[in-house]
């Protein structure tokens, strides 16, 4: 099943109580989602782009050589990429337990929305919660982002490839980013089986 909407920012027309967010944006039928912390984190505050403006200055450009972007920018040129965050309002301070359980809701909607077969996971927050909430990896324990960045691991559904936070890169970590994102798309990530011989007709039906 795809969507039909060829719109990009907020193509799901995501609208939490909050006088200011950064709703999603990209191509809603991705088949890599980018998934961030909040605004105040990791920027988007003046563009309404997730990242623009602010971790997207040393990302995009690691996504546009690692194919997933045409062109980087404040409205960057989408390749099947999604971009989104686990609390889309603009924060004051730093949000609380209770405020990423009220946004939750919302993240959820988009991500079964869009049902991206990569999950990338920036920064150890974003990287904690994709892997307890949307795989069978779980992890209690501290995010070592140095050992996981560019590196892929396979949970139950989804596949995950997560990012160091672009506030902490080091000079190799663009490079890693690249290598780890060109590699994977080598590889039959999308691990779809064709059941549609098991059907009437000659249409395919891809399932994971």
């Amino acid at each position: 099943m795809r969507n039909v909407t060829d719109r990009t920012r907020n193509p799901f027309d995501m609208r939490p109580s909050c006088d200011r967010y950064v709703p999603g944006y990209g191509d809603a039928n991705a088949d890599f989602h980018v998934i961030g912390d909040h605004p105040g984190v990791h920027g988007g505050i003046e563009t309404g782009v997730p990242f623009a403006g602010g971790a997207g200055e040393k990302l995009f450009p690691a996504l546009e050589d690692g194919e997933l972007l045409g062109e980087a920018g404040d409205e960057p040129t989408v390749n099947s990429t999604f971009f989104s965050y686990l609390h889309m309002c603009v924060p004051d301070g730093t949000p609380s337990a209770a405020d990423y359980t009220d946004m939750e809701r919302f993240f959820d909607a988009e991500l079964r929305a869009i049902a991206a077969h990569v999950l990338l996971p920036v920064g150890a927050v974003a990287t904690k919660y994709v892997l307890n909430n949307y795989t069978s990896v779980g992890w209690k324990t501290d995010i070592d982002m140095e050992a996981l960045h560019g590196e892929e691991l396979r949970g139950s559904g989804f596949l995950v490839l997560p990012i160091k936070d672009p506030a902490e890169w080091d000079d190799g970590d663009h490079d890693e980013l690249v290598a780890g994102l060109l590699e994977l798309q080598s590889t039959d990530f999308r691990r779809e089986s064709d059941l549609g011989r098991f059907m009437p007709g000659a249409d395919p039906y891809l399932v994971r």
